[in-house]
């Protein structure tokens, strides 16, 4: 309080010596006390300044923890609130329930898609590998009988031919 009333006495005094001197009609010292109440002015303003940031600092601190404990109190209120009463709480049980019985089906469909599916590739691939082997086969056979037919086509000439020159010979 007696820091207070110093400088309300300190006010009081330069209040006091500025309207003396605002009587007086020089413009430069007009001048002047106006850029010293100018600068006066500015540093209020960063005090102000400087105090309201300090002020709104320390109100964060205060009420984000303030904040999350409330929210923190609203989600457990929320879980807890349904299983108050017995009533609510068997609702609530039949309706997780249903939730789980849902998803495990959803599962199940979904366990099942992708099995058939694995099976129709693989009986695909099997069937496809299986046409492969027969046509290899086919063709393989074909140019066998093909090279055995004309083997033995030339292989009578040749003996054809033997038996001329031999019975021409004999």
């Amino acid at each position: 309080m007696a820091a207070n009333a110093t400088t309300n006495s300190t006010t009081q005094r330069k209040s006091a010596g500025t309207t003396q001197r605002k009587s007086a009609p020089r413009t430069t010292t007009k001048t002047s006390r106006t850029d010293a109440q100018k600068i006066r002015e500015g540093l209020t303003k960063v005090r102000n300044g400087s105090v309201s940031y300090a002020r709104q600092t320390a109100e964060r601190s205060v009420d984000v923890p303030v904040g999350v404990v409330l929210s923190v109190a609203d989600r457990v209120n929320e879980v807890v609130e349904p299983f108050t009463k017995r009533d609510t709480a068997e609702r609530e049980l039949k309706s997780f329930r249903t939730q789980v019985e849902r998803e495990l089906n959803k599962l199940e469909r979904r366990g099942a898609t992708s099995r058939r599916k694995a099976r129709t590739r693989a009986r695909q691939s099997r069937n496809r590998f299986q046409r492969q082997v027969k046509q290899n086969r086919r063709r393989f056979q074909t140019t066998v009988k093909q090279n055995r037919t004309q083997v033995e086509k030339s292989l009578k000439q040749a003996q054809t031919a033997v038996q001329e020159r031999v019975s021409t010979l004999v």
